[in-house]
């Protein structure tokens, strides 16, 4: 995969879980590497399409609004997907304070 970051991220080993906005489907993912703007995560290569989606990712202590970017193979069994983080909005928040606990 082409480096096209702009900060370096750093490798983070995490397990966590991807909530799609549209659907609100889970995905469970491992979490590669991340940086304030970003993540790398890996997901089963049967898991939903994911290019272009909006996403909030939870992993360990971190939760990001984002939007996935690329899509590439990673190994026989998994992709990486890069995400860039996004401003949470007030309808974003009201999900995720309505849907914790």
């Amino acid at each position: 995969m082409e480096e096209r970051r702009e900060i370096t991220r750093v490798e983070y080993n995490a397990k966590g879980v991807i909530v799609i906005i549209d659907t609100e489907e889970k995905i469970p993912v491992k979490v590669a590497n991340v940086s304030p703007l970003g993540m790398g995560v890996l997901v089963d290569k049967g898991a939903p399409e994911l290019l272009n989606k909006d996403i909030i990712i939870v992993a360990d202590c971190l939760v990001m609004y984002a939007h996935v970017n690329r899509i590439a193979d990673y190994d026989e069994t998994h992709n990486i997907v890069g995400i860039n983080g996004k401003t949470f909005d007030d309808a974003t928040l009201g999900y995720l304070f309505e849907h914790i606990g």
